[in-house]
């Protein structure tokens, strides 16, 4: 099987192509790159402003935030998962440093005028697209919910006076 038949493939089996037909899923692949990245090496930058989507393809990847100096993991994006939303839509400078933790991590990027190019050649495809984003980030929210309500589970530990 053939690179791109693997990652025709993959989109076909990703919920975001839930409701795509094949042809829309080869067409979307036509607006991504595949990028390959190294064990612990940068995928994207604290403080930089988001020109790109990632859904990893292959391999995981660590959010981490800067303490000081001291990386400090914040969440991690297996295959399937999306990650750059955040800044990507808000345009606001990433909060954490995305970094591949194997080797031959890969990922499939939507940049930003590939993005807008979607948006007016395949709106079809682009609101699929804004839909699995959404609900990317309901699922982050929701994890990070659950860690604060655990998080103060254990360091007020309710009934203990």
């Amino acid at each position: 099987m053939s690179f791109d038949a693997k990652l025709n493939e993959f989109l076909s089996k990703h919920p975001m192509s839930a409701s795509l037909t094949p042809s829309e899923v080869s067409i979307l692949l036509e607006y991504l790159d595949e990028a390959s990245f190294k064990s612990k090496q940068v995928i994207a930058e604290i403080g930089e402003v988001g020109e790109a989507l990632y859904f990893v393809v292959d391999g995981e990847a660590a959010l981490y935030h800067d303490d000081a100096g001291r990386e400090v993991e914040v969440g991690r994006m297996k295959e399937g998962e999306l990650m750059g939303e955040m800044s990507f839509f808000d345009r606001v400078p990433r909060a954490v440093r995305m970094r591949a933790l194997k080797n031959g991590t890969r990922v499939l990027k939507l940049t930003r005028s590939m993005y807008d190019r979607l948006r007016v050649e395949r709106p079809y495809i682009a609101v699929n697209l804004l839909e699995f984003a959404i609900i990317s980030l309901d699922h982050l929210i929701r994890r990070v919910s659950e860690d604060v309500a655990t998080f103060n589970r254990y360091f007020y530990a309710p009934g203990k006076k």
